[in-house]
């Protein structure tokens, strides 16, 4: 099924390239949003561009544009996710933050189109021509062709979830609303969507955020949630090492019976979207136990995004561990299309089995080996670096010495 929505949604974007020879001069659209809506942060804040993104003609299928989980599942390939993302129009206007509290046409109309479940029909009149042309971006996933908004109305009925709609008239704040709609099985891009546009929060609060930073925020928001339930768990009883590929995107992930920390390796090998040089580059950040202090700017968001599928697992398993995981960003992974191919990698990877050992040493072989028969990579150098690995070390003396 996957494979024939598919098929039919990458015809219909070949069927409407076709038809409109020159893109740029198109002003006027009958169509329908994903729903999605993209608050850009490149304008000097408080001032954002907000955007309502749209293929050029209604889609039944409108919804897969925008649906990571369901790219993820059905093992999208990067070139499918570019075509969709590269065929779809993001309708902007300026506005400034805290607009969003007020009754602005063009951020209601945002703020309905952020809110639904369905797709939503909507006219869009452009003022003037389309630039089109991809923008690459570490965090967010591409948004298409882009044109200033000049008219906008809504020609549909907006289905918005009860609970949703709870959370938004409750006097709660956003981080405990975020909570909440995920434990009712609202998925993290839905949120990063709902939190972006004002929303959410006590109502003196409410205001736009840039998707960049509601992505992140909502990573960070909804993990440090799981970590204090964590915390209170047990240790796991073995030696865990989990791995799996996605999009040219390596993981291993080891988990060690010890209290709770967190570090993550990114190694961009040469020839990935992020590495042009002939030679691997590397990032790393970490937290131990009482937590991080200020912003992972070494692998920005996807620090946080690795973290949070981690944290799920844990959370399902009712256990605590130290983790350690290792990104290798492989050549295959030759365009950037946003964290989200992070967090779906990562929870691919700990959706399999995962391989168990008896003690510290035997876990450290086994990913030297895994890596090295499953990605070519030898991780020795990784390993000797770490401060998570030289910390439970550290930890195990004491204890014997005790």
């Amino acid at each position: 099924m996957g494979d024939d929505i598919k098929f039919e949604v990458i015809k219909k974007i070949a069927d409407v390239k076709f038809k409109y020879k020159d893109i740029g001069k198109i002003d006027n659209l009958d169509t329908n949003s994903p729903p999605s809506v993209f608050i850009g942060s490149k304008l000097k804040y408080p001032l954002v561009n907000v955007g309502i993104l749209s293929p050029l003609e209604k889609d039944e299928n409108a919804w897969v544009y925008d649906d990571v989980g369901y790219w993820a599942k059905n093992n999208f390939q990067i070139a499918d996710v570019v075509k969709l993302r590269d065929s779809l129009l993001n309708s902007r206007f300026q506005t400034k933050v805290a607009d969003s509290r007020l009754n602005k046409k063009f951020v209601q109309i945002a703020q309905e189109v952020a809110i639904a479940y369905k797709p939503v029909d909507i006219e869009i009149e452009l003022k003037n021509r389309v630039n089109v042309g991809r923008q690459k971006d570490r965090v967010i996933v591409s948004q298409g062709m882009r044109a200033p908004l000049k008219k906008a109305k809504i020609t549909s009925n907006v289905k918005v979830h009860k609970k949703l709609d709870r959370v938004m008239n409750d006097e709660i704040k956003s981080a405990e609303g975020l909570s909440l709609l995920y434990k009712n099985n609202f998925d993290v891009h839905t949120l990063s969507k709902i939190l972006s546009v004002g929303v959410l929060g006590l109502k003196k609060d409410k205001k736009l955020v840039p998707t960049r930073w509601s992505i992140t925020a909502t990573d960070d928001t909804l993990g440090k949630k799981l970590i204090k339930k964590i915390k209170d768990y047990k240790w796991i009883e073995d030696y865990k090492l989990f791995f799996g590929e996605f999009m040219g995107n390596c993981y291993l992930i080891l988990l060690f019976p010890n209290v709770f920390s967190y570090e993550l390796f990114e190694l961009y090998l040469p020839g990935s979207s992020w590495n042009p040089s002939n030679e691997i580059k590397a990032a790393t950040d970490f937290e131990n136990y009482s937590g991080r202090k200020n912003y992972a700017s070494n692998t920005a968001g996807g620090y946080y995004a690795a973290r949070l599928p981690i944290l799920d697992y844990l959370n399902k398993i009712k256990r605590q561990a130290s983790v350690l995981a290792i990104r290798i960003e492989t050549p295959g992974y030759w365009a950037a299309l946003g964290v989200w191919v992070v967090r779906e990698s990562v929870r691919k990877a700990l959706n399999k089995s995962g391989l168990k050992f008896d003690d510290f040493n035997e876990l450290i072989k086994g990913s030297k080996k895994v890596g090295m028969i499953k990605f070519g990579f030898d991780n020795s150098d990784i390993l000797k670096k770490s401060k998570l690995l030289e910390q439970i070390r550290t930890q195990t003396n004491l204890g014997k010495w005790f």
